[in-house]
């Protein structure tokens, strides 16, 4: 491969003849490793974005020419567009302001901005022009996650919550054991306990609404160190402006730049979130798993969709691998959640140094478990119950005798139990028994679904 010498203020370096990036990425490119992690597609596409936003805000500041802010615009709108990843090849794993992504960028934008206009469109001095690395890293990091949240994930949750409450009112009086300890307990529904489930569900759903204003305000214009040096008046307001009309979302200029840039306690509010939905789908996933065990010596009260074939050497296993995938990406997520906590915590005085790998830990989680929710709202909708198994089951369980506590008392009740096991009799059988109370009686006592609607109520 061919090369061509481009410079910068270190002199000059080689960079690959078709190449669009200049010195400063080749130079990143020598210097930082593992270069088939890169920064998120999604972060490059938003930077980007960034990039076109600042261009028309600067022509209107008359900080920069209107053609070479407009052939600025049409380049980022080229690398918005997609087919150009190769030319953002910059390890995730650089120096921790992004610089080396900004630049990236710049030069990239630069170099398709003179190609097309004919003017000598300057990386630093036109593109980057009223901007640091320093506020639009830590911007690019609040515009992904926003728009992560709100075109994907928020709606994929959203699927999720509907499947969950469909099904849920579908089951709302098929009753089942109940289980505390992974042991037999009082009786339920299955619609009360899928209800659970959409109700913790909506309640991490409220966690990404209540966090949506906070992501969507930008340190733009904050420049070097927040104090907006080198920054037009008008500048950043303009920006986030155009940004709305970009993305549709409701971006405004940070009361306080300083604390975007010096700290990262929003994205660090995001992550937690994001672990929080992970945590939660763990739970549905798992009881999935558990309900779906057997077919023969687990609990089999449910039936899952069967998907492929479960193992290379058991003929006709079947195995639950949508909730396995799940399970995989929520524990990636917890993971990634304390990796983001270790960032932010990386900042001193009025830079974090760990932005890079916020973003990308926040992009993947909101990648991942968009299609968690999917996937569990797909195992959600496809499962059958095995109502001959959940009854049998029912009609075994001695912790039914609870419901007599009131009548004979703890002591008597807890004997009927200790029977009822031992003897592996149904527990009514037990009770006439012991009690002296008719069978229609203690069967209307002793009946499962009368027991999951809560007061007694005659």
């Amino acid at each position: 491969m061919s090369d061509r010498i481009e410079r910068d203020s270190m002199g000059e370096v080689k960079v690959p003849a078709t190449a669009l990036y200049g010195a400063q990425t080749q130079r990143a490119l020598n210097n930082f490793g593992l270069h088939r992690r890169t920064m998120p597609p999604g972060f490059i596409n938003n930077l980007a974005m960034i990039k076109s936003a600042a261009a028309l805000a600067n022509a209107e500041c008359g900080a920069l020419p209107e053609d070479i802010a407009g052939a600025i615009q049409q380049a980022a709108a080229q690398v918005m567009a997609g087919g150009l990843s190769d030319q953002f090849p910059v390890s995730l794993f650089q120096t921790g302001s992004g610089t080396s992504s900004n630049m990236n960028m710049n030069e990239v934008l630069a170099r398709l901005a003179s190609d097309a206009s004919g003017e000598a469109v300057h990386p630093n001095d036109h593109v980057n022009c009223s901007q640091s690395s320093n506020d639009v890293i830590p911007s690019c990091i609040l515009v992904t996650a926003a728009r992560d949240l709100h075109d994907n994930l928020l709606p994929a949750l959203g699927e999720l919550i509907a499947t969950v409450q469909q099904r849920s009112e579908e089951l709302v009086s098929t009753t089942k054991t109940g289980r505390t300890h992974l042991m037999d307990a009082m009786p339920l529904t299955f619609g009360q306990e899928i209800g659970a489930w959409a109700c913790q569900l909506k309640e991490c759903e409220q966690r990404f609404a209540g966090l949506l204003p906070r992501l969507c305000q930008l340190p733009v214009g904050g420049s070097a160190v927040g104090t907006g040096v080198n920054v037009p008046a008008g500048f950043a307001p303009r920006l986030v402006r155009q940004l709305k009309q970009l993305s549709g979302i409701d971006f405004e200029v940070a009361a306080n730049a300083y604390s975007r840039m010096a700290g990262q306690d929003v994205p660090l509010e995001c992550s937690a979130a994001l672990r929080s939905l992970a945590v939660v789908l763990s739970k549905i996933n798992n009881d999935l798993r558990w309900m779906a065990s057997g077919p023969l010596s687990g609990l089999a009260e449910i039936e899952l969709e069967a998907l492929q074939p479960g193992s290379s050497i058991m003929p006709g296993k079947v195995n639950p691998v949508l909730p396995e995938a799940v399970l995989m990406i929520a524990a990636e997520v917890v993971g990634s959640d304390t990796s983001v906590a270790l960032a932010a915590q990386s900042g001193s005085f009025q830079l974090n140094v760990m932005l890079p790998l916020i973003a990308e830990k926040l992009s993947s989680g909101c990648e991942s478990l968009s299609w968690a929710c999917r996937a569990s709202a797909e195992t959600v909708a496809g499962f059958s119950v095995n109502e001959q198994r959940i009854a049998a089951s029912l009609a075994a369980n001695p912790i039914l005798v609870t419901a007599l506590n009131t009548t004979i008392g703890y002591e008597a009740a807890a004997n009927i139990a200790k029977r009822s096991y031992a003897e592996q009799r149904p527990v009514i059988d037990v009770a006439v028994e012991e009690t002296g109370m008719g069978r229609e009686e203690l069967a209307r006592l002793l009946d499962p679904y009368r027991l999951t609607l809560g007061a007694v109520t005659e």
